[in-house]
């Protein structure tokens, strides 16, 4: 398949560059040359690729406010004998990127959906971050809101692999805090900004060392941000206990130490190295 020129009738999920233009197959650079049509998220941000490497196939929106009308619309077209692209601003579409509809309704429409691999920011930020890459798992975007994004944050606690994580600039300082709080201050972290752009960075170390070096950085944090967290270390194991440990912790602390509930939280939460309001939500919440 992969020598081939496109096909009618089939659908190409065709990854494209996440910064450096250079960043794309040379399969993908002829498919983009031979389809019939190129469905895309921003039709002046795939122009520009387009451009830049010669091809003049039209181009179609496909993205999260229009895909479920315009799948239907992409796949009719197949069905009558069109090959489609369907990319992504950047990286693999479909990750964290409109592409899943399209590619199930031509599926379940007896479409052939072909993938064209590249790059991915994803993977990229995890072979490069210096964190255990044999075992990882990839969960998009942080929520947005401050309590779900706690809540996912506890439910990979005491997972032993590498978690990988997007985030939006404006957003990655909120993030660290609740990282530092619900993970522990010495959770290893890495933070790859603008992969494979001109201003590429990797920044690694501790939650609460990121956390104090980006709120110093004059400027905020701009760019793609792809943010990565590493397995706790035993010093950071309290951390991550349920809601019926810290309960019987803090017992505990309270009868050995002779403190009242307000006392024995504050010493509990030192000793876990995580704020008491921190433990206290956690606490309250079961």
């Amino acid at each position: 398949m992969s020598s081939q020129s496109a096909q009618p009738r089939h659908l190409y999920l065709v990854a494209t560059p996440i910064g450096n233009l250079e960043d794309i197959t040379l399969r993908a650079l002829r498919l983009l040359k031979e389809v019939d049509l190129i469905a895309c998220e921003d039709t002046r941000q795939t122009q520009k690729l387009l451009n830049h490497y010669g091809s003049s196939k039209p181009l179609v929106s496909y993205h999260e406010h229009n895909e479920v009308g315009r799948a239907a619309e992409l796949v009719r077209d197949m069905e009558q004998g069109k090959s489609i692209a369907l990319v992504s601003d950047a990286g693999m579409p479909g990750v964290s990127d409109p592409g899943y509809r399209v590619a199930k309704l031509a599926i379940e429409h007896g479409v052939p959906v072909v993938p064209v691999g590249g790059a991915s920011a994803a993977t990229a930020a995890l072979v490069a971050s210096g964190l255990p890459s044999d075992a990882f798992s990839f969960h998009g975007f942080l929520p947005a809101r401050q309590g779900q994004r706690r809540r996912k944050l506890e439910e990979i606690a005491s997972r032993p692999e590498t978690q990988i994580f997007y985030e939006a600039p404006h957003r990655l300082l909120e993030a660290l805090r609740d990282v530092a709080e619900v993970l522990g201050p010495r959770c290893p972290l890495v933070i790859a900004r603008e992969l494979t752009k001109v201003h590429e960075e990797f920044l690694r170390g501790t939650a609460e060392d990121l956390l104090q070096r980006l709120a110093e950085r004059s400027g905020g944090v701009k760019g793609e941000v792809t943010l990565l967290i590493g397995k706790a270390s035993e010093s950071d194991a309290g951390t991550v206990m349920g809601t019926t440990d810290l309960r019987g912790r803090l017992q505990q602390i309270m009868r050995e130490r002779g403190l009242d509930q307000k006392s024995a939280l504050k010493a509990l939460a030192k000793d876990l190295g995580i704020s008491k309001s921190e433990v206290y939500r956690r606490v309250k919440i079961g």
